[in-house]
């Protein structure tokens, strides 16, 4: 996988690129509060936090969340975004994070698990940032478990480029009960549909998503022009929704 740098790529881009509706906030919020302790206030974070898609609902709906995040950019748009009083934003990685030991009830990754570098190491500060008992949402794509949307096949090897980006599920989760988490919980979401097919490609053309920087401009051109067609048939037609996988660990 080709490493994004998120201060230089992606960064004027992503907040529209990557928008969330009301709806999918609701979905998610729902799908989270499902797999975390009935107790409020909870102490958050939100790992790989980018700009703030999740963080501030986050704190409206379990309690303050601190965003960790290691793009100066990112960061500085999350910040301008928000005026929750419940969230701050620190520069931090999955692999090291200036927060407190044992602080947090909970941590969330948000599709950020596949640009970690050294997953051993987060895997070791997760649980060194978690009490004992706190979970780790991993809103994480896995080869074997890959959501597979329709728009990818129109591109030269897109699944397999696509889904090479990340661990099988059950490398994911060897990799964190061999360091005494538990599984607590695998399922899916389903995530509603963000509108048309025209909507879906308007959004694509801004090249948020990590699949994007793995292809050469030869494959980028061929695969928007054979979107392009096949959106121009019925742009309206309502895009599909998806299942999306999310893995609950427990640190014990």
């Amino acid at each position: 996988m080709r490493r994004i740098d998120y201060d230089t790529e992606q960064y004027q881009d992503y907040a529209r690129g990557r928008a969330l509706s009301e709806r999918h906030l609701q979905v998610w919020i729902g799908a989270f509060g499902a797999v975390l302790p009935e107790r409020r206030p909870l102490a958050g974070l939100d790992v790989g936090s980018g700009t703030g898609r999740f963080t501030p609902a986050l704190a409206r709906e379990f309690g303050p969340v601190t965003g960790v995040e290691p793009a100066v950019r990112m960061r500085e748009i999350a910040q301008a975004q928000s005026s929750h009083p419940g969230v701050r934003y620190l520069a931090g990685s999955a692999e090291d994070m200036q927060v407190p030991s044992g602080s947090a009830d909970y941590a969330l990754m948000f599709l950020s698990w596949h640009h970690v570098q050294d997953k051993p190491r987060a895997v070791r500060e997760l649980a060194r940032v978690l009490r004992p008992g706190g979970r780790l949402l991993l809103r994480a794509n896995f080869s074997d478990h890959h959501p597979m949307p329709w728009w990818l096949e129109h591109f030269p090897r897109g699944f397999e480029v696509d889904a090479s980006l990340f661990q099988p599920l059950h490398e994911a989760i060897e990799m964190f009960t061999s360091a005494g988490w538990r599984v607590a919980s695998f399922g899916t979401v389903t995530e509603p549909s963000i509108g048309t097919r025209g909507d879906v490609l308007q959004r694509l053309r801004l090249r948020t998503l990590s699949f994007f920087a793995q292809l050469g401009p030869d494959d980028l051109e061929t695969g928007f022009r054979r979107l392009e067609q096949a959106v121009a048939a019925d742009p309206d037609a309502p895009a599909p929704e998806h299942s999306q996988p999310l893995l609950t660990l427990e640190r014990l």
